[in-house]
């Protein structure tokens, strides 16, 4: 993937240096989910050469909700923690560990207590 984007999801609670949450590789793209990330992160997005292209520091959420939206502007990362809806259809989803796949159906329930979601993975070597 030439024109990709490498994003580095961190902890900076986890030990010295913090700890790896997801590296992923995707195309590049404005609005990415995050499932299940910690409270805080640190985020960092390079281009396929390595130079910088965004960054968020410290994005913290106390909110019990298990998906985090992501928007890149103006190379800052700023984190939103809320339920998907359908503007958020074919969007990258990043998972612990660094797979991505695209969001393509959501449902929650209003209280919060439960929710189902269709993720499509693919690749192509």
């Amino acid at each position: 993937m030439a024109d990709a984007h490498i994003w580095e999801v961190r902890s900076p609670d986890g030990g010295m240096l913090g700890m790896e949450v997801a590296r992923s590789v995707m195309q590049p793209a404005e609005r990415v989910l995050g499932h299940a990330f910690p409270q805080k992160v640190d985020i960092e997005i390079r281009d396929s050469e390595g130079n910088l292209v965004a960054k968020g520091e410290g994005l913290e959420s106390h909110e019990p909700i298990p998906m985090a939206r992501f928007v890149v502007r103006g190379g800052t990362v700023q984190r939103e923690q809320t339920w998907p809806d359908n503007s958020d259809y074919g969007s990258p989803v990043i998972l612990p560990g660094g797979e991505v796949g695209i969001l393509k159906k959501w449902w929650n329930a209003e209280d919060g207590s439960e929710w189902r979601w269709e993720v499509e993975f693919y690749n192509h070597v």
